[in-house]
């Protein structure tokens, strides 16, 4: 049965997108067969992917669907009794409803809550983390986990950790520098040095 793992976060422009396409490229480069679902109507990730099948054009990748906020829940129920997928990544859109949000911790197995260390994202971070905690009570075996996300290469990770340790989920114990690699994506190629924080994601869903 397939895992989800879903990336949510109460705003925007935290690195739900980025990482959830580094994710999935890397799981994919592990022999893992991964399907990502995205709720933002733009379909960035479905674009892009059609621009950069035209330049490769022998190049399939693994599927990218469209979704909606209010739709993608009963989708995922769906979709994860397809044996054929190991992993299903949710990138989920900054305008996510309450009710979008329930539902979406209801039907997956981990969700990734990325952060910077800036006061607003931390502050959002911590709302985020609180209004997904009631879903654990339906959910028991979900993981809520907070992913440290463009983090400046000078910040070790105690500081990292002494900034979210009041955070009532579980802190990854690496981050996602602050690089350009990671932020100018591919739905195609995946970027070597991400392989570090997805083991570290895939450790909590065995």
């Amino acid at each position: 049965m397939s895992k989800i793992i879903s990336f949510i976060s109460r705003k925007g422009g935290t690195g739900k997108t980025t990482n959830a396409i580094n994710l999935a490229t890397t799981l994919t480069t592990m022999g893992k067969r991964v399907l990502l679902v995205e709720t933002d109507e733009n379909y960035t990730l479905h674009t892009l992917r059609k621009m950069e099948q035209f330049k490769a054009k022998d190049v399939t990748g693994f599927e990218i669907l469209g979704s909606k906020d209010h739709d993608v829940a009963d989708e995922l129920v769906k979709l994860k009794e397809n044996k054929k997928i190991d992993f299903i990544i949710v990138d989920s859109a900054g305008k996510t409803t309450d009710e979008g949000i329930k539902k979406l911790c209801l039907a997956s197995d981990a969700v990734v809550v990325p952060t910077s260390l800036t006061q607003n994202d931390l502050l959002v971070t911590y709302q985020t983390v609180t209004d997904l905690a009631p879903a654990r009570d339906l959910n028991p075996k979900l993981k809520i986990i907070v992913l440290p996300n463009r983090i400046h290469s000078q910040t070790n990770v105690y500081t990292v950790r002494e900034s979210l340790k009041n955070l009532d989920a579980i802190i990854l114990p690496v981050i996602v520098p602050q690089k350009n690699l990671f932020v100018n994506f591919s739905t195609l190629e995946a970027e070597k040095e991400y392989q570090p924080i997805a083991q570290a994601i895939l450790q909590y869903l065995a």
